[in-house]
């Protein structure tokens, strides 16, 4: 081999340790991360199992267990529930109030949001009328939204609605109005009209915040979901709820209470899943940091 060869062939095979290198690092990443998430799942299982065996112990020996019910009754309900279908169908009531509240509170949060958070001097006029509704606790509408829609599943949807507007608005308003003045100088200066600007700026920008709006709102659309069946309904987990209540039923009342949980995991889920579509580039993001 001569000495040109030699030279050319030399950064060749640098450049493939390197990548071998790195190939090896990003393996060698991986399968720690994946023994880091079997730890976190084993621990929480065991979490789990301790709590639960300590409950069942702990159930008519240390405190009496029509205060706190007993792990073993608890399933047996929630069996039952579920084969006889009761479960399933209250669930699905609970379910459908809950997201179509969710979806129309956040499609109004979200345009508003923009609105205001791009209409400034819109916004300035409107701040404390805001404030005001934002700072009425909405379950205190909730006998008016009887009076105005009646006991039926619209109720439900509009009280949990109004519920989640104002959390997915704020949020929507204060990622609109943290976008960089400079890059919308830089587009008008482009002849960018205000709806370029919004498609690729403003919304790209903002969506973080309008996800952890949303994010927050997943729990306060099964809250003003079960108020509204709490207060005035025969039917869903809240009714459930206030059935076993009126009946002094303790391990019914936490077998409604495991279900809401359930239903508020899956919701939550649903929600980050979403999240992950939309925003690729961050999970990218989170996952060099854990790598780190």
């Amino acid at each position: 081999m001569t000495e040109t060869t030699q030279r050319d062939a030399a950064p060749s095979a640098i450049a493939g340790y390197s990548r071998t290198g790195r190939n090896a690092a990003e393996t060698r990443k991986q399968a720690e991360r994946r023994r880091r998430q079997r730890k976190i799942w084993i621990a929480r299982v065991v979490l789990l199992v301790g709590i639960i065996g300590f409950w069942q112990f702990a159930a008519g020996r240390l405190v009496s267990d029509f205060f706190i019910g007993k792990p073993s009754e608890i399933a047996e309900t929630l069996y039952i529930w579920a084969m006889s279908g009761k479960l399933f169908f209250h669930a699905g009531i609970t379910s459908i109030e809950a997201l179509l509240g969710f979806l129309l509170g956040s499609a109004i949060g979200m345009a508003v949001g923009v609105l205001l958070g791009r209409a400034e001097t819109l916004a300035d006029v409107l701040d404390p009328f805001i404030m005001m509704f934002y700072s009425l606790p909405k379950i205190a509408l909730a006998p008016m939204f009887i009076l105005w829609f009646g006991i039926g599943i619209d109720m439900k949807i509009y009280l949990t609605a109004t519920i989640v507007f104002f959390l997915v608005f704020l949020n929507t308003y204060s990622g609109v109005r943290a976008v960089s003045r400079e890059q919308i100088a830089i587009m008008r200066l482009m002849g960018a009209s205000e709806s370029d600007i919004l498609r690729k700026v403003v919304v790209p920008s903002a969506i973080t915040w309008v996800f952890n709006g949303l994010r927050i709102s997943v729990p306060y659309a099964l809250i003003g979901a079960i108020v509204g069946e709490l207060i005035a309904s025969n039917k869903g987990l809240g009714y459930l709820l206030a059935d076993a209540s009126g009946q002094f039923d303790t391990s019914g009342m936490f077998a409604a209470l495991i279900a809401i949980m359930v239903l508020a995991l899956a919701l939550n889920i649903s929600v980050k899943w979403l999240e992950k579509r939309a925003m690729p580039w961050k999970t990218v993001e989170d996952e060099r940091e854990m790598s780190i």
